[in-house]
């Protein structure tokens, strides 16, 4: 598996259906590209068991905001803030869950959670507005998760300790042990729980989902980047700044790429997914790229027999998730979530 990254078109992008006729078939594929995927990831630990410490407990207008941290196999701590509906510390039914993960922005789960959020930002709030726990954690070099001497987004202490793993894949951990958490409460459903994001957070949201089936429905906003047609590639390398996976480097100076994102994204497939992007996108600009990737995806589900589970909406905005789009991705997810019970494959 593979791909030459200049050869990367319209006429030559990758078909999720090309070779498959049964659904053996497509396993077989699947599980192809699940184990590029995992060896490109890096070492990931095993899940450690669910220790969590409480900072702090504040009533809201609509809901209660608890402030804590909770263990990672990497031997830190995930900061975050755990949103529960009503006024109720240990309500009685259980609810859907939503990991709600923030973009880039040095505030981290404040962007999401909190009012001091920026505008259009804040659906952590809007959520549990709606009747979902919510879970919302900083990733690693946001918030309260900052390396000590440097500056947001700044991975190199972690791969001074971690150099055979990924960010990537040390946020799909941190994620995993977030799960681990909600499963725990016994106020949320452990059929019913959901991811979110934006940028950052919507393409965390998917890779967790790629690999973990307890996440039952995806909600991803703006962070589709197919390689192809991306003026900068490099982005996903290593870097001064955020190193997604820094072989990725070595590959692309290669002019090869070991896979392709909607492939990684097709990893949840039959499971709901909202996937919107735009036109005018200035941090992802190869809205077409995306948009054959969106049709790809599309075919894929229709073939599998779950046309509804998919919805994808191209926009001409910008980098951004405006509230009509909000409002349509939630009743999306309300609909396997919240209205309907879990979604079975």
């Amino acid at each position: 598996m593979g791909y030459r990254l200049s050869a990367l078109s319209k006429e030559g992008f990758p078909n999720l259906l090309d070779g498959v006729n049964h659904m053996n078939d497509w396993a077989k594929k699947r599980e192809n590209i699940a184990q590029t995927w995992q060896r490109w990831i890096g070492w990931m630990p095993e899940s450690v068991p669910t220790d969590y410490t409480i900072y702090s407990e504040q009533p809201q207008s609509d809901h209660i905001r608890i402030h804590l941290s909770y263990k990672t196999g990497f031997g830190d701590h995930v900061y975050a803030y755990l949103l529960i509906p009503g006024k109720e510390r240990n309500p009685r039914d259980p609810y859907p869950a939503m990991l709600a993960l923030h973009p880039t922005d040095a505030k981290g789960k404040a962007d999401v959670a909190t009012e001091e959020g920026r505008e259009n930002r804040r659906y952590a709030l809007e959520l549990v507005s709606r009747g979902y726990v919510v879970l919302a954690p900083d990733t690693i070099t946001a918030g309260e998760r900052i390396y000590e001497g440097a500056e947001a987004f700044q991975t190199a202490p972690f791969y001074r300790e971690f150099p055979h793993s990924t960010v990537i894949g040390k946020m799909i951990h941190d994620h995993q042990q977030g799960i681990e958490l909600l499963l725990t409460l016994p106020y949320v459903d452990p059929a019913r729980i959901g991811a979110i994001g934006h940028s950052l957070g919507a393409y965390n949201a998917y890779f967790l989902a790629a690999v973990d089936p307890r996440i039952r429905a995806v909600i991803s906003s703006c962070g589709l980047c197919p390689f192809t047609d991306d003026p900068t590639p490099e982005r996903w390398g290593q870097r001064d700044w955020f190193s997604h996976m820094p072989k990725l480097t070595e590959a692309i100076l290669a002019d090869e790429v070991p896979f392709e994102f909607h492939e990684i994204m097709a990893l949840m497939a039959p499971r709901p997914l909202f996937n919107w992007f735009t036109q005018n996108d200035p941090i992802f600009p190869n809205w077409q790229a995306a948009a054959l990737a969106s049709s790809n995806l599309d075919a894929l589900y229709r073939w599998l027999g779950h046309d509804s589970s998919y919805i994808s909406l191209l926009g001409n905005g910008g980098h951004d998730f405006p509230p009509g789009i909000r409002e349509e991705s939630y009743e999306f997810v309300d609909r396997w979530l919240r209205n309907s019970g879990s979604f079975i494959i």
